[in-house]
């Protein structure tokens, strides 16, 4: 069972900070000293809400068959939605109690972090996080790697090596197709969310809690991480949380408090694609030609809602 003090200590940038901070986020911030830029942005557009899974959210993947899944956060299942507007489904009951991100490999199998509970605090020391795989033919759930700091963020790259975060803790770990393991791969402190650019040569990832913002990790120098984004007084308690990348490797983030979607256009340049969506957890694109549609953008939050970001549809994504 998941202690109450890790649900609070888990959602309090989405819930407890949220009415001081909504708003404090602006459409074009810069981290570092400004820069020269011509940047258009989208209008902004309401975001439309198209489901409603009533339980925390934590990660979420769209299959090529246009499903969303999503887990619970505190009940360790996944859930499935196969179109928008419908109810969801539970798709899957995790050995281990805490469902933490969600991830597709190239082979079409279901990538699920496990382990989302209180031992993530000392992640780095316990290593209790695990990556399961789920194929959605057979039913059959196999343990792929743990002894992770934590599986909060998954990435998969093109040859199928897998990449978790831990937004507690400072190591990021990798697991090559061999199932090589490595806990400590790389090392950011609260990296969370977890996506590869189209050519895999780097790994994106948000910064939660402690310096807040988006970095992005050379896959061949892990040592030496890029700041693309830096969110300093007052937008320290934004909280950015799961993201995603467009067509033309543009990090999309939500933030936990704030309630804005954030695309990064350059280093330090943001466009606002949605506001008054606070608590969110994860974003992603639709890959389907019925459901989930591809190129459409869609958020899951702590508060169980599901929403469609207009302004974010990208065709090529």
């Amino acid at each position: 069972m998941t202690s109450p003090w890790y649900r609070r200590a888990r959602r309090s940038a989405a819930t407890a900070s949220l009415a001081l901070t909504a708003g404090l986020l602006t459409a074009t911030t810069t981290g570092a000293p400004a820069q020269a830029a011509t940047v258009t942005c989208p209008p902004v557009q309401a975001p439309v809400q198209i489901g409603d899974a009533g339980v925390a959210l934590e990660g979420a993947v769209v299959d090529n068959a246009g499903r969303l899944f999503v887990t619970d956060l505190f009940g360790g299942r996944v859930l499935r939605f196969d179109k928008p507007g419908a109810a969801p489904v539970e798709a899957l009951k995790l050995p281990v109690g805490g469902g933490g991100a969600l991830a597709l490999r190239p082979d079409g199998t279901l990538l699920v972090g496990g382990g989302a509970n209180p031992k993530v605090f000392l992640g780095d020391v316990l290593k209790p996080g695990v990556i399961y795989g789920w194929n959605q033919n057979t039913g059959a759930l196999t343990t792929v790697a743990k002894g992770f700091s934590a599986a909060d963020g998954l990435a998969v790259a093109h040859d199928g090596t897998i990449y978790a975060t831990n937004d507690f803790g400072t190591l990021i770990g990798r697991v090559t197709p061999d199932g090589t393991k490595q806990a400590d791969w790389a090392r950011l402190p609260s990296a969370n969310g977890a996506v590869l650019n189209h050519d895999d040569s780097y790994l994106y990832v948000s910064r939660t809690f402690w310096n807040p913002g988006v970095s992005r990790i050379p896959v061949a120098h892990p040592d030496k991480p890029e700041s693309l984004l830096d969110l300093t007084f007052p937008r320290t308690f934004a909280a950015p949380d799961g993201l995603t990348i467009d067509s033309q490797d543009r990090p999309v983030v939500p933030t936990d408090v704030g309630g804005k979607i954030l695309r990064i256009e350059k280093p330090g340049v943001t466009c606002t694609l949605a506001t008054g969506v606070g608590a969110s957890s994860v974003i992603v694109y639709g890959h389907g030609t019925t459901g989930f549609l591809k190129g459409h953008l869609y958020r899951a939050g702590f508060d169980g809602k599901i929403y469609e970001i207009p302004a974010g549809f990208d065709p090529g994504a």
